[in-house]
């Protein structure tokens, strides 16, 4: 992966309580805490390059004394992580996770301060390991088989810059780009490392690019035209097979990834023979049902995809691309909307029900 991380295991310990004053009944003061706290421009590799250590301890409470029989609080430790982050305890539970800038994880409580209840002696501060764990938060997140131009397209819609080259597993970490639209509206898409047949079951990257998937709105699915083969040692694979593949590694990993709404992105239209073939695939996307006997079925997903928009484009002529960037908007605003309306329905709902 490089210089990009997606997970980060850190030691966390709530401050220690102060002590308490026997002969006055003094209370010592809570230890502090340790908080997460979202911030946006920040990155797991910003985390592990200022604090090698990963200890994170937050201060001791004060004791208590005859100017000040209250002591007071301890320290708090407050560490910024990025958006997108689920915190998972050392056996893998999910225990939260930070979505929104300013949004706030406890990590570690700190303990009391001694008082009457524990003999005026102070309790320690909870201690654990923890790891972060990143998903990239995206508007879209653009799905297919290395090499099928995805680079490419990510460079021609937005201002990334990926590095593209014609082998396979030419992106081995994800890269995030933005569309500008005229009205200065943003979408975010995210070209995320090529998967390969069996990523579902860890192959390759699989789990390490599949769990990007997750976090994004829609996805679009981007395929080569006159097909794919990885390596000499493995199969040749149509574009309608290779549809139907990625189909699978999705259900097979998750089978809630299917309900997204998805676009399909044809791409190396510029080369021949491609009209033919962009013809056979319309034919057999329209039915798919009558060609499925043709294929293994290793290769066939129980659920297909339902695509709202199927672009012939070219990265390399240029051809189709603004057509596409207007279905990725459309299909955003529409999903949005769709949202909205929900969330008045709700709204509404209480309103009659508090009434």
């Amino acid at each position: 992966y490089g210089n990009f991380i997606d997970d980060l295991r850190l030691y966390v310990k709530g401050g220690t309580g102060g002590m308490g004053y026997p002969r006055l009944g003094g209370e010592g003061g809570r230890g502090g805490d340790v908080w997460f706290v979202a911030q946006e421009r920040t990155t797991l590799k910003s985390i592990r390059d200022r604090y090698p250590q990963k200890r994170f301890v937050a201060g001791t409470g004060a004791n208590s004394r005859v100017e000040a029989l209250k002591g007071e609080k301890g320290k708090d430790c407050e560490v910024h992580v990025p958006l997108g982050i689920s915190v998972l305890c050392d056996d893998g539970k999910q225990i939260g996770e930070l979505n929104a800038a300013g949004e706030r994880f406890l990590a570690a409580r700190g303990g009391l301060g001694g008082s009457l209840a524990t003999n005026f002696m102070p309790c320690k501060g909870q201690k654990r390991m923890v790891r972060l764990d990143l998903k990239l938060i995206a508007d879209v997140g653009l799905v297919g088989f290395p090499n099928a131009g995805k680079s490419s397209l990510l460079s021609k819609i937005s201002h990334a810059k990926p590095e593209i080259a014609n082998y396979a597993f030419t992106t081995i970490q994800p890269e995030l780009g933005k569309i500008m639209y005229a009205d200065y509206k943003q979408i975010s898409v995210a070209d995320l490392p090529g998967l390969i047949e069996g990523a579902h079951a860890n192959k390759g990257m699989g789990h390490k690019f599949l769990k990007h998937v997750e976090r994004t709105k829609q996805l679009l699915l981007v395929v080569d035209i006159s097909g794919f083969q990885l390596s000499i040692k493995t199969q040749f694979r149509t574009a309608f097979e290779t549809i139907l593949l990625l189909t699978k590694e999705l259900e097979l990993y998750k089978e809630e990834l299917l309900t997204k709404p998805a676009l399909l992105a044809i791409n190396k239209m510029d080369l021949p023979c491609a009209k033919d073939n962009l013809n056979e695939l319309m034919k057999q996307l329209q039915n798919p049902q009558d060609f499925l006997h043709l294929l293994q079925e290793e290769v066939i997903p129980a659920n297909t995809l339902e695509f709202k928009d199927i672009i012939p484009i070219s990265t390399y002529t240029g051809e189709g691309i603004e057509e596409l960037k207007a279905s990725i908007r459309k299909s955003i605003d529409k999903e949005a909307e769709q949202e909205n309306e929900e969330y008045r329905k709700k709204k509404l709902l209480l309103l009659y029900t508090s009434e």
